[in-house]
């Protein structure tokens, strides 16, 4: 009787060759993970700027003039608190866009409003402007 002793496991070759698949697979989703989380704050970022800026317009209504600043909105329980910018990941970088005052409205002295707010990040987005100008 001939007896083989035949060992369980896997070869040097087989494992060289799973690995590098595995390799392939992970080299071929990272860019893809990349992109889905620049595109979820990308729209993390475009609700922000709507609900502020429709918030600016709800106080011009009520109010008859422009906020002094988006603390303001807080101030006035416009907004429960300032939301982070997604690009900047802070609350003190965004951008608010005075309104354009008249001659009269400069000789009474009356303070200028912000009638727009955007993005602190001089970032370009995937459709290829800078968040600052959305």
């Amino acid at each position: 009787m001939n007896s083989v002793s035949k060992e369980k496991g896997f070869t040097l070759i087989e494992l060289i060759i799973v690995i590098t698949i595995i390799g392939i697979l992970v080299g071929l989703g990272l860019p893809q993970f990349k992109n889905a989380t620049k595109r979820t704050r990308e729209a993390a970022l475009k609700e922000n700027l709507f609900t502020m800026r429709k918030l600016i317009n709800q106080y011009l209504v009520d109010k008859g003039k422009y906020p002094q600043s988006l603390q303001t909105l807080v101030d006035e329980e416009y907004l429960f608190r300032i939301p982070i910018d997604p690009m900047t990941k802070s609350t003190d970088t965004w951008v608010e866009i005075p309104q354009v005052m008249t001659m009269e409205e400069m000789a009474t002295g009356t303070m200028p409003g912000i009638v727009d707010v955007q993005s602190g990040s001089d970032d370009i987005g995937t459709e290829g402007t800078a968040y600052n100008t959305w």
